[in-house]
């Protein structure tokens, strides 16, 4: 439906009523044919690295370990604040009897009281404190690490996938073509039946293999999207990149790495290490706090007034309760800490050996790939094509060679996905100050 600019409505009155309508509907004629014409605008491609950078910037979930170092912050600085003085006081009738005589006024008294703990209390909650400042900032260390690791391998299976859709497209629409051609020879006996029927079979794998792909694909999208911090229905296009990847270090040299920057190792020890200032303030709190502070008292009776100026010491007798019970509690979970760390070691010096194991296997497959390998096998899919239809390949062959360059296709990207995916677990695991990979976008034309 075309509508009419409030600003031409003037035209319409008046003479010449008929040119004012054609003049305004051909403006908007060529208007409406020329924002159909646009060409739409090409989705920018994004590299790895920069996906990474903006996952990295703005993932929603940075916010809650932010906000987890902030509260430890806070709770560090509410540890080591003193308690609040005490006032406390009191109100009453006197009456004074003497000499047969009586009399009446009234008495009242007034006290503050500052609680002291015993000494190393409060250094003590402070080491706790402390220790929770940690937890935290390793908490929000180890998440950057792992969103980063994650959005790399997943933004390298979003290109994958898309590379995989793409040649099972290109194989269905040549076995569809081939397939058109063929049947509109009217082909006569058994053979050429058979050898259209071949066709048709593997043009229907071919496009189930296409729609596997799309549906990785958007699988991945949708992940992308929503560590980045995007709305779902966002696209992205990822560049084509060159993945390289470096030998990682001996199994030794990863295991000393391990021991000493691996997350979960470094959150257990401090575990550790605060259940232990925990059992040493449970055995600290066995002896009281002690109030301090000064009163005054008056007492008015009659014409006597009497005034008290002294001293207040105020403390609880640790007659019925010697916290034994949170020392023993403390020190059970001081073991459950020590079991867990040691357990988190072997579980790591595991998970890193067969981490390190595949990644090397994939490293050993993929350097013995030719450069161009995914080129030379479409070439040959492309040649036996065109003799095909000339005749001077086979059946057998042609649909072979279509289904290796598939097979290759998938092969060379799912080595790669998977070699990328050790890397990535394996820096995780042992905090290597030097990447295992590096993606490198490729120069047009190469």
């Amino acid at each position: 439906m075309l509508s009419i600019p409030l600003s031409v409505a003037p035209i319409f009155c008046g003479a010449g009523r008929g040119a004012a309508i054609l003049l305004v509907l051909n403006l908007m004629a060529h208007q409406a044919i020329a924002s159909t014409n646009t060409p739409p605008t090409e989705l920018a491609s994004a590299t790895l690295e920069a996906v990474v950078d903006e996952a990295l910037a703005k993932n929603p979930e940075l916010r809650f370990y932010e906000a987890e170092i902030a509260a430890a912050t806070a709770g560090r600085r509410t540890a080591g604040a003193w308690r609040n003085p005490e006032l406390t006081g009191t109100i009453g009738h006197k009456t004074a009897d003497g000499g047969g005589l009586s009399a009446e006024g009234v008495a009242w008294s007034v006290s503050v009281l500052q609680p002291f703990e015993w000494p190393g209390r409060i250094g003590l909650r402070k080491a706790i404190a402390n220790q929770d400042v940690e937890l935290a900032n390793l908490g929000l260390a180890r998440f950057k690490t792992a969103l980063a690791g994650r959005v790399r391998a997943l933004a390298f299976s979003l290109f994958a996938a898309e590379e995989k859709s793409a040649a099972a497209s290109e194989v269905a629409d040549r076995f569809k073509a081939l397939r058109e051609v063929l049947v509109q020879r009217d082909p006569a006996g058994l053979t050429p039946l058979l050898e259209i029927r071949v066709i048709e079979a593997t043009e229907l794998n071919a496009q189930r293999k296409a729609s596997e792909a799309l549906l990785v694909t958007q699988s991945a999208l949708l992940e992308l999207n929503q560590l980045r911090g995007a709305p779902p229905q966002i696209s992205l296009k990822i560049a084509d990149s060159s993945l390289a990847f470096r030998p990682p270090e001996d199994r030794d040299e990863l295991l000393a790495m391990a021991r000493t920057n691996n997350f979960e190792l470094k959150v257990r020890a401090v575990e550790l290490a605060q259940q232990g200032f925990r059992v040493d303030l449970a055995r600290n709190e066995r002896y009281p706090a002690v109030a301090l502070g000064p009163t005054f008292a008056e007492e008015n009776a009659g014409s006597d007034r009497e005034r008290i100026l002294g001293v207040v010491v105020s403390l609880p007798l640790p007659f019925w309760n010697r916290n034994r019970g949170n020392v023993e509690a403390a020190s059970a979970r001081q073991t459950q800490a020590a079991v867990s760390y040691e357990l988190a070691q072997r579980d790591v010096t595991r998970r890193v050996l067969e981490t390190a194991l595949t990644y090397e296997t994939k490293l050993r497959e993929m350097a013995k790939w030719r450069p161009d390998s995914v080129a030379h096998f479409r070439e040959a899919a492309e040649v036996a094509d065109r003799h095909y239809r000339l005749g001077a390949v086979p059946i057998s062959t042609y649909v072979e060679l279509q289904k290796q360059y598939l097979d290759a296709v998938e092969g060379l990207l799912d080595t790669k996905r998977e070699a990328l995916e050790a890397a990535v677990q394996l820096e995780l695991l042992t905090g290597v100050s030097m990447p295992l990979s590096r993606a490198t976008p490729r120069k047009e034309g190469k």
